[in-house]
């Protein structure tokens, strides 16, 4: 009996030290957002025994997705993995592969009410259910970035800047009579000017509540308003008032090099320009058409959320949902928003900012807040979830683009945009339809991404 005593004394308190559990995660934040991101993982992994997380940078956001899609399965592949927005459909419909966040949380005896988040954002990751399909982390929301010294130079008010889309070509011919080339340019064209003018507006994109109500979504974005707003961007690139500058961020370079006057950009950009700019700028909320009703309603997001592998052990699911609460903490959300610029994803990490005084010292950083809590979300506003989404946004960019040259009318630009992305839909729909999970998502065609090179 000694002996046996004695073998389980020995057992239990001289057992290895290093027990902590593993946990994977993937991810494709680069550069001083992966470092502050780093910085967050060593905090947790210091603060407990339990579990370990090692955070590794596998390239872009599409690679990212792609690459642990593909390694679900494999001994080294991820347990948490970072998702943009735009890939949510794909990843709800790899049911075999992912795991509900509300259910690892549940699992893993965390409790993190969706209720608690911004509705804006809770709804994009939401199920029908209202239970959160991933924890929302890096969003980011389009704002209104302008020059001031250049505004000062056009002799316009630097503080007050364009609050309407008609406002703004008196700011812009004021900008081109000084002198400046480049008065006014966006950086993704599709989120900015399609996407998020239908959410601002409170107008449907698609159809079955953009998507979130169903797989057999068509998309409608090529209304009246859209084929106006087009239209009005179309002339003023003619004017030499609004610059094309890319599909993605090669706009805000050229801002933050002095040479466009003014850009809608995602909020997020704040603390980079602010690190690049040699001038004085300010940020504004997103210009809106005053003429519709109920407009402005609120902005749409944009950013990465965490999802959660499937076919975890219950020691892994307990360290994936302790961290997983841990970046939900109100003064983890609060310090991510304070050194990044995305937004807080939760209520109280904004009040908690509001209450340091931070949003005195630095207002801009509360624009993006304030666009998306203006209103509740709407069936028309809650969100965009389309199967093939990036490839949608690749084509609408590249029906707009010969609009932009003058090549094309901007209904039919849309109007073509709208029957190419529904033939992806229904594809999409076909593969679910069907009884089977989706394969592996394809990048974006070849040739989309070369012309968004070329830009």
């Amino acid at each position: 009996m000694r002996r046996i005593l004695l073998a389980m004394f020995l057992a239990v308190c001289c057992a290895p030290a290093g027990a902590q559990q593993e946990i994977r995660l993937w991810h494709g934040m680069g550069g001083a957002l992966g470092e502050a991101f780093q910085s967050l993982v060593q905090r947790f992994n210091e603060s407990q025994k339990e579990a370990r997380i090692v955070a590794e940078h596998k390239g872009s956001a599409e690679d990212t997705m792609i690459a642990a899609l593909k390694a679900q399965r494999a001994p080294d592949g991820p347990h948490l993995v970072q998702v943009n927005e735009i890939a949510t459909a794909q990843m709800m419909a790899a049911k075999s592969a992912v795991r509900p966040v509300w259910q690892v949380l549940a699992d893993g005896h965390e409790h993190l009410d969706a209720r608690a988040f911004l509705p804006a954002v809770a709804g994009y990751f939401a199920d029908s259910a209202g239970r959160l399909a991933a924890l929302p982390f890096n969003i980011a929301t389009p704002i209104l970035f302008y020059n001031k010294d250049v505004f000062r130079k056009a002799k316009l008010d630097p503080d007050k800047p364009p609050r309407t889309w008609y406002e703004m070509p008196k700011a812009m011919g004021a900008l081109v009579d000084a002198g400046f080339g480049c008065a006014y340019t966006t950086t993704w064209p599709s989120w900015v000017q399609i996407e998020n003018m239908s959410t601002w507006h409170n107008q449907d994109f698609a159809t079955r509540d953009n998507g979130l109500a169903g797989l057999d979504a068509k998309l409608i974005f090529n209304t009246h308003l859209m084929v106006r707003h087009v239209s009005m961007l179309s002339s003023w690139a003619r004017s030499g008032y609004f610059t094309y500058s890319g599909r993605r961020i090669q706009g805000e370079r050229r801002f933050a090099r002095g040479e466009c006057g003014m850009i809608t950009a995602s909020s997020a950009s704040y603390a980079q320009l602010r690190s690049e700019a040699k001038f004085d700028f300010g940020a504004a909320q997103l210009p809106y058409y005053d003429d519709i009703r109920g407009a402005p309603h609120h902005s749409l997001i944009s950013g990465g959320a965490f999802w959660a592998m499937a076919g975890k052990t219950a020691a892994e699911v307990r360290g994936m949902a302790r961290f997983l609460a841990f970046l939900a903490r109100p003064e983890i959300q609060a310090e991510w928003h304070q050194r990044t610029g995305y937004v807080p994803v939760t209520r109280a990490a904004y009040e908690l900012t509001a209450k340091s005084g931070f949003y005195k010292s630095h207002p801009e950083y509360e624009i993006a807040i304030r666009q998306l809590l203006l209103n509740q979300p709407t069936r028309e506003s809650r969100g965009i979830r389309l199967g093939d989404f990036a490839q949608i946004r690749a084509i609408i960019e590249e029906e707009l683009e010969p609009v932009w040259e003058g090549k094309v009318e901007p209904k039919v630009a849309l109007d073509r945009a709208a029957e190419r992305g529904d033939v992806l839909l229904r594809k999409f729909e076909r593969e679910n339809r069907a009884g089977h999970e989706p394969g592996i998502p394809e990048r974006s065609p070849r040739r989309l991404k070369e012309g968004a090179k070329k830009k």
